[in-house]
């Protein structure tokens, strides 16, 4: 197994170099377009999809699966992801996001041409497929086909391409649910998927045709079993359902979904994850705690506000957008070559604005007598973080992966990402749960986000444990 511990010149050491763009002419500016392409389909349909979906549970009459509809999307996000990042070393990256691309658009058929909200809830599973493998294959061919100084730019592009639709999104969603049909809030996303299929498709053919698979080192890992990420999407899917049912039968379901993870997980996590070790799986903790304490945070803030302090729908939900403002200003400054901190440091830097943005939310929850405006303040504190961290992290963990072993550690990254954010933003909901009834609502979201707060610490401190990490042909010391 590779070792764990970093050294200054791991880096440069062990971090893939762009084999197929420096064999062969390929444009990057169309697959820069096509990735970024993908990127906002799968943002806008989950944004567009929380404010169309109230509409289509009620017409379909499926109010019970009205969370399946979001978990499902994200259990089949799950499995894609390792599947993806195991045939990514195997056959390149190209063929699984042509995959992916047109398995995601038949989740849109399926779900737009719904009549039962089964079908529905089907169509969701599918788009989450479709959509772990277009996010794993898109991280493996940037590994592969961009080199290092340009990696860190494509990581800009892809993070004002996931948080642009969370400007346009909600409203170009109500404008079709009422207008046309919330079937149309899935219709409008398949052009851009086939725009992105139409860019990216010569260059992706060329980078098929001329595929050459890595050298695989000798102490190179087992490749992921396909049954852990099963195990993992039943896991997840268990967990989920004790936190909805909060019942004795849930104590059963959860413990079962927490046996499932430990069986699971160290066979899909580099070597050392459950231990906390230095390096790499510390990377990936970051990526595991970091989104759960934030979208564990974001989704009960509109809520918060709504409830507690009488905001509009409207005024509630522009302060989540300002902290779209603050990841895009960070998912640039990370990208810029005369930014003199090291890579491992803008992690923990990043890490410790998420926890301050959600300590000022705190203070707004549980002092009514502060200005409601300060959870806009908070959220921009907390979404310079996420920019900061979310392209640090997937840069820190290109230059400490071999490249015959993008596929692997890439679907590790994502699937400890989605499953983070799974597992703390449904702690977020259990939390709720238990204690909106008692009518006391600063108690209630109080304890909810200083939850949320201690799981951006733990973010820090294995943010602690990853040691040195250099940018690659980067002026970064």
């Amino acid at each position: 197994m590779p070792t764990d511990q970093p050294s200054p010149e791991r880096g440069h050491d062990v971090a893939p170099e762009p084999m197929e763009a420096r064999t062969v002419p390929v444009s990057r500016r169309a697959l820069a377009i096509g990735i970024c392409t993908t990127v906002v389909a799968i943002a806008f349909e989950s944004i567009a999809v929380a404010t169309a979906m109230p509409v289509a549970a009620r017409e379909l009459n499926g109010l019970d699966y009205y969370a399946w509809a979001f978990s499902l999307f994200l259990i089949g996000m799950l499995f894609a992801t390792v599947v993806t990042g195991r045939l990514s070393d195997r056959i390149g990256p190209g063929k699984p996001l042509f995959g992916g691309m047109a398995i995601f658009a038949v989740g849109l058929i399926v779900a737009g041409t719904a009549e039962h909200m089964l079908q529905l809830v089907a169509g969701r599973l599918v788009q989450g497929l479709g959509g772990g493998v277009m996010n794993t294959a898109a991280f493996v061919l940037i590994a592969h086909a961009f080199d290092a100084q340009q990696r860190p730019r494509m990581f800009t592009y892809i993070s004002t391409a996931w948080v642009l639709p969370a400007f346009v999104g909600p409203p170009i969603s109500a404008w079709l649910t009422v207008t046309l049909s919330w079937h149309w809030v899935f219709f409008a996303v398949l052009p851009l998927i086939a725009f992105a299929a139409a860019v990216s498709t010569p260059t992706l053919l060329t980078l098929i045709k001329n595929f050459t698979p890595p050298p695989v080192r000798p102490d190179r890992p087992d490749p992921a079993p396909i049954w852990a990420a099963a195990v993992i999407a039943g896991s997840a899917a268990a967990i989920q359902l004790a936190g909805q049912r909060l019942d004795l039968a849930a104590i059963a379901v959860f413990a079962a979904g927490l046996v499932g993870l430990l069986i699971a997980l160290p066979r899909l996590m580099p070597a050392g994850f459950l231990r906390w070790r230095r390096g790499l799986p510390a990377v990936i903790w970051v990526r595991a705690l970091l989104p759960g304490a934030f979208f564990g945070a974001e989704s009960f803030l509109p809520l918060m506000l709504v409830e507690q302090r009488q905001v509009p729908l409207v005024v509630a939900g522009a302060m989540l957008t300002l902290g779209s403002v603050g990841w895009t200003t960070a998912a640039w400054l990370q990208s810029q070559t005369w930014l003199p901190i090291r890579r491992d440091r803008l992690i923990t830097y990043g890490t410790l604005s998420v926890g301050l943005g959600i300590v000022v939310c705190v203070l707004v929850a549980v002092l009514p007598g502060l200005w409601f405006g300060g959870v806009g303040l908070g959220w921009i504190f907390a979404g310079f973080g996420m920019g900061l961290a979310t392209a640090s992290t997937g840069l820190a963990v290109m230059n400490l992966t071999p490249a015959a072993e993008q596929g692997r550690n890439g679907a590790s990254l994502n699937l400890g990402d989605a499953l983070g954010s799974s597992i703390f933003v449904g702690i977020s909901g259990s939390i709720f749960a238990a204690l909106h009834g008692t009518g006391n609502l600063s108690l209630t979201f109080g304890v909810l986000l200083t939850t949320m707060v201690v799981v951006g610490l733990m973010a820090t401190a294995s943010s602690l444990r990853i040691g040195p990490v250099r940018d690659e042909s980067s002026r970064r010391l």
